[in-house]
């Protein structure tokens, strides 16, 4: 059972209880990244191959969900919101007009299939430090050290 079926099967009291426990949900969201003021919450996210991950913009500014290209794991798709193929696509189309943009509560979606770390940033804030990473792995409940 996926995360979000979970939470809303077991109800309210029990998803705010594990909140902590599964990506910052709590009983009224439905998403795995909210988007701050400049931050990914949570900034790294581990899932199990086959998961799908949503990014939520919890913020009042623009934000954008956008991979780092080189750095995927070999085989993997590309992600970016606003559905680019390239990550100097993305940077194109919101430099000249803000292609992509997720505004206050827009959400994105990508599924992983392939095991690694998926590095990402928002393209206006990156030089705010406005990065996060998805690691797919097997055992996403354990991390290394």
């Amino acid at each position: 059972m996926d995360r979000r079926a979970f939470l809303r099967a077991v109800g309210p009291a029990t998803a705010v209880g594990l909140a902590g426990c599964i990506g910052g949900r709590s009983a009224n969201t439905d998403y795995d990244v909210g988007m701050g003021a400049k931050v990914f919450r949570p900034q790294e996210l581990r899932v199990e191959p086959g998961t799908t991950v949503t990014w939520l913009n919890t913020s009042k500014q623009g934000h954008t969900v956008t991979a780092y290209e080189d750095t995927l794991p070999e085989g993997a798709d590309f992600f970016a919101s606003g559905g680019f193929e390239s990550e100097q696509a993305a940077r194109d189309a919101w430099g000249n007009s803000s292609d992509g943009t997720l505004f206050e509560g827009q959400s994105f979606e990508h599924t992983f299939e392939v095991r690694g770390e998926y590095p990402y940033f928002c393209i206006p804030h990156e030089r705010g430090g406005m990065v996060g990473t998805v690691v797919v792995t097997d055992d996403p409940e354990t991390t290394e050290e």
